[in-house]
């Protein structure tokens, strides 16, 4: 029997979620990693290289067989799970009525929203039989604030942040805990396949953030049973606490003017 604990990472491949594999790994557990990605066979080498036991599941969170498929991978494991890391998400930019694209817009919902809530629903039915648990949400800073341009994915991630948040009440006394975790913009290639290099967040913000950091604080949140943690630079950490005392409207021109085309921004 192993001796290690195991630990669920979705969107393992890169950015993130590659980052919280690396962690996951240093700590000595044992993995179920998965995105819909090949650069997943390269992530799964690295962190064999480590010392632990990698189970690989190349599957799409944004459809229900995907989820049904990386949930079988782990029942077929023999183990239960110890922790999650339930960070797959992709973004969509664009004016809502005049630009972007309802398929990508679709798409989100399916892998951001649905495929989140699919996943935490098996993860966290297993981990309350057993009286045990971490998860761990990716949410956003994006999540607390209005997100012109970002509209769907900003909407997303505040049902990922809401979700966790109310899950966490309703299992405090179960012996599982729910953690969220809201980067700011991260040096990722999450801007890039949203299509916005051309933007000010997109070509500047995300070098706020490292990514290695931004693990390392989401893995100390769960370890610790925190509610939520903004990271992983001081300027996100104060966008975190702006948001929770300016209006709506303020914080949504202070987002646009971020997602907004650079040559838009005068000042």
């Amino acid at each position: 029997m192993a001796s290690r604990n195991l630990a669920l990472i979705t969107g393992a491949s890169s950015g993130i979620g590659l980052e919280l594999a690396r962690v996951f790994a240093h700590n000595g557990y044992d993995l179920v990693i998965n995105s819909n990605s090949e650069r997943l066979e390269n992530a799964t080498a690295e962190l064999q290289s480590l010392g632990v036991e990698v189970i690989p599941v190349i599957a799409d969170q944004a459809t229900y067989d995907g989820v049904e498929q990386l949930w079988q991978a782990v029942e077929q494991s023999g183990r239960s799970l110890d922790a999650a890391a339930i960070n797959a998400g992709v973004g969509a930019y664009g004016d809502f009525a005049r630009e972007s694209s309802l398929e990508e817009e679709l798409r989100l919902i399916d892998l951001n929203v649905k495929g989140t809530t699919h996943l935490a629903k098996r993860v966290l039915a297993q981990m309350t039989a057993r009286g045990e648990g971490k998860v761990l949400f990716t949410s956003s800073i994006a999540g607390s604030i209005p997100a012109p341009l970002e509209a769907v994915y900003g909407a997303s991630k505040a049902f990922v942040l809401s979700l966790g948040q109310a899950l966490r009440s309703e299992l405090r006394e179960t012996g599982v805990t729910i953690s969220v975790l809201q980067p700011g913009p991260t040096a990722t290639d999450f801007f890039h396949r949203a299509g916005m290099d051309h933007t000010k967040v997109g070509s500047e913000g995300k070098f706020d953030n490292d990514p290695a950091e931004v693990a390392k604080q989401g893995f100390q949140a769960l370890m610790d049973g925190k509610d939520h943690v903004f990271s992983e630079s001081i300027k996100t950490k104060l966008e975190g606490a702006m948001s929770k005392v300016i209006p709506a409207s303020t914080g949504a021109e202070m987002h646009r003017k971020q997602a907004q085309p650079k040559e838009k921004n005068t000042a």
